[in-house]
């Protein structure tokens, strides 16, 4: 059994199951590039179930390849997405969507696009309402010039009337980058998106075609449902150093209450330090926006070691409270911690996202770098013998580049789960590929050696003059752990200042709790030993 859904009118349910093929113990025969990844050689069935009569009916086989299903809300029709791979053209998917009617069993095909992922339906049932990349119905979206490819994670809206077949590309005058829809009763759109380094609440209205803001108390909007009279919403929200609540919203009024406060007993004895924003402009001309943590009992006239923390991939380091890195925590260890987000995310525009696409490192590095003297020349307080930095996933990537670019500016580097070789990455994790369809469109490792080499942190190794700590789940199948291995090895024939921390039976995160305690640590041990010069807590945790 996978998952259901339950009719408006509660007189049917869909319900889907799963199966995985049987694994040979000899050996797996690999026909298709999805056979190679972690969860691969699954498929599913839909079924129809009436609840008053009590039969049930197939409306899809394993073979068919569907991967999801909605119910229109007159509870008359069903929308089915059909994945199949395609290897012609980016995205090397192409979604195939389906409308299904209940009472005649006909099915009926819209369309096939590879960036359109997700749909919701009107409360009419006439229309369905799109997310997908701004390449979606042939680039109605895209706000960027033709020669410019854009960021397809940068979500944009659509809605389809299923009668005219008309498509309305309702997100082109807003740059946060959509996140979850709901279409009220109302006939409104309550929406959640990434504004910069916010995720804030919408309204939008379709007679004005105008974005309203909602007022939520926070700065980062995680998990929201819309209640079913359309009335009110719940919501989860923290902001920089404000941990996570339960808020209740009202739609009409647009008023804001504290639901339950569930973290208030854990955290009534914290003392919580300041964080304060501060953004600079780039030679660019880009304004990079950035705040900076500081520890509970700073003092402005003491010399602090500082972290500086940043993604640089197409989602930005939002202002949420703890997560699986901490910055609050970091500053209580007596760091400056400072966040920034370089250019290339999504949350400012299609096209400051575009700028992502083919890059790899180098307009993030330069702003990374560039920041931080800035912060030197601004912050007397921050050692500039004393700073550290450090990124997961892209952003280990990104710590492995900085490090061959940014001289003596950093005293030590953590790169988790980072990618040492595109090429590696591009061919052996299991998105890989379908991620380098966005981040390096068009471009493959026989006719882009300048991105697939040129920006590849192994091949620049021997310019890494400052340590270097690799963590890396063993089993990690998005950037599988070899690219921790190949940037050790090359470093420990090189002579240089490295460390490898693998931990067992993890993937791209780490979430036992004993394994993420050690963690953690590894990652207070590293940066105490390189910027405080204390190795006590290094020591223990691997010298004993």
């Amino acid at each position: 059994f996978m998952s259901f859904e339950i009719s408006k009118d509660n007189r049917f349910l869909i319900y889907s199951v799963y199966k995985r093929k049987p694994e040979n113990k000899i050996f797996k025969y690999f026909d298709d590039l999805t056979d190679k990844m972690y969860n691969s050689g699954y498929s599913y069935s839909f079924y129809i179930h009436f609840l008053k009569s009590g039969a049930t009916h197939k409306i899809s086989d394993f073979k068919d390849m569907i991967s999801y299903a909605k119910i229109s809300t007159d509870s008359k029709k069903i929308l089915f997405i059909k994945t199949v791979e395609d290897y012609s053209k980016r995205p090397f998917s192409t979604n195939t969507f389906y409308v299904f009617d209940i009472r005649t069993f006909n099915l009926k095909k819209l369309f096939e696009s590879g960036w359109v992922n997700y749909a919701i339906w009107s409360p009419d049932s006439k229309k369905l309402l799109f997310l997908g990349g701004p390449s979606s119905f042939n680039g109605i979206g895209k706000t960027v010039k033709d020669k410019i490819i854009p960021n397809e994670y940068d979500i944009q809206a659509y809605i389809f009337d299923l009668n005219s077949k008309n498509i309305l590309p309702i997100s082109k005058i807003f740059s946060p980058s959509i996140k979850k829809v709901f279409w009220n009763k109302n006939n409104t759109i309550i929406l959640t998106a990434a504004n910069r380094d916010y995720v804030k609440v919408y309204k939008y209205n379709l007679k004005n075609k105008k974005y309203i803001e909602f007022r939520t108390g926070v700065d980062v909007v995680r998990s929201i449902d819309l209640s079913s009279n359309s009335k009110f919403a719940l919501y989860t929200g923290a902001s920089s150093n404000i941990p996570y609540k339960l808020y209740k919203l009202n739609i009409n009024t647009s008023n804001y209450s504290i639901f339950k406060d569930y973290n208030k007993e854990e955290f009534k004895k914290v003392k919580f330090g300041k964080v304060k924003n501060w953004n600079f402009k780039a030679s660019s001309g880009n304004i990079i926006d950035g705040r900076i943590y500081f520890p509970p009992d700073f003092d402005k006239h003491k010399k602090y070691p500082c972290i500086v923390y940043y993604y640089g991939g197409t989602s930005p380091v939002t202002r949420d409270f703890g997560g699986r890195y901490p910055k609050n925590w970091y500053a209580s260890k007596g760091y400056i911690v400072y966040v920034l987000q370089p250019t290339g995310t999504v949350g400012y525009g299609q096209y400051k996202s575009a700028v992502h696409v083919n890059d790899w490192g180098e307009t993030t590095s330069k702003e990374i770098i560039e920041g931080v003297k800035k912060l030197l020349k601004e912050h007397p307080y921050v050692d500039k013998n004393r700073i550290g930095a450090m990124g997961a996933s892209y952003g280990g990537f990104l710590t492995q580049y900085l490090s061959t670019q940014a001289g003596d500016l950093f005293a030590a580097y953590i790169s988790h789960a980072g990618i040492s070789s595109i090429s590696s990455y591009w061919g052996v994790g299991d998105w890989g590929y379908s991620y380098s369809a966005v981040a390096t469109a068009n471009s493959y490792p026989w006719n882009r050696k300048d991105i697939y080499v040129g920006h590849s942190p192994l091949y620049m190794a021997d310019r890494i003059k400052k340590p270097l700590l690799l963590l890396h789940g063993d089993i990690d199948n998005n950037v599988p752990p070899g690219e921790s291995f190949q940037m050790f090895t090359a470093l420990k024939i090189l002579k240089k200042d490295v460390a490898l921390v693998m931990y067992k039976g993890q993937q791209h995160w780490i979430l036992d709790y004993k394994k993420r305690y050690h963690w953690m640590n590894t990652i207070i041990a590293w940066f105490d030993k390189y910027l405080k010069g204390d190795s006590e807590k290094w020591d223990y945790l691997f010298k004993k």
